[in-house]
């Protein structure tokens, strides 16, 4: 896959809704393309409208600066080189966990993000969704 198609963006999506409802909570996860253009969003019942954008945006921001959004939330601590960051580029810059970069042979193709939860849950549903897309490029 060297591309995220809107066929793969589901594969990915329905391993993440699966681990939200293993959890029991509602999650929106979107997926976007190698140059952070959306490709598919996903709502559940009962998620916070708040996470729709969250959700998108945590996607845009792990391929915008090329690293899971947990790392950036480290760096962007007052005190650290990045601090600050989330204030560029409109708002749309998320510093904290939920967002992970899809990579195929060291190329970034993708993210996902995910929101609704915890920062800790976003995480592990957006860690289901890479999971997925790991085990499809093994496949190919």
């Amino acid at each position: 896959m060297s591309q995220i198609t809107l066929q793969a963006a589901k594969t990915l999506m329905e391993s993440a809704e699966n681990e939200a409802k293993r959890m029991g909570v509602p999650m929106v996860i979107c997926i976007v393309d190698e140059g952070g253009n959306f490709v598919a969003c996903h709502r559940m019942d009962n998620a916070l409208l708040a996470s729709v954008d969250i959700a998108q945006n945590k996607a845009w921001t792990a391929v915008a600066l090329k690293m899971p959004t947990a790392l950036l939330a480290e760096l962007a601590t007052p005190g650290s080189e990045l601090y600050g960051i989330h204030a560029t580029n409109n708002g749309r810059i998320v510093i904290f966990g939920g967002g992970i970069p899809l990579r195929m042979q060291n190329k970034i193709v993708g993210a996902v993000g995910v929101s609704g939860g915890s920062v800790e849950q976003d995480i592990q549903v957006a860690q289901a969704a890479v999971q997925a897309f790991v085990n499809s490029e093994s496949t190919v």
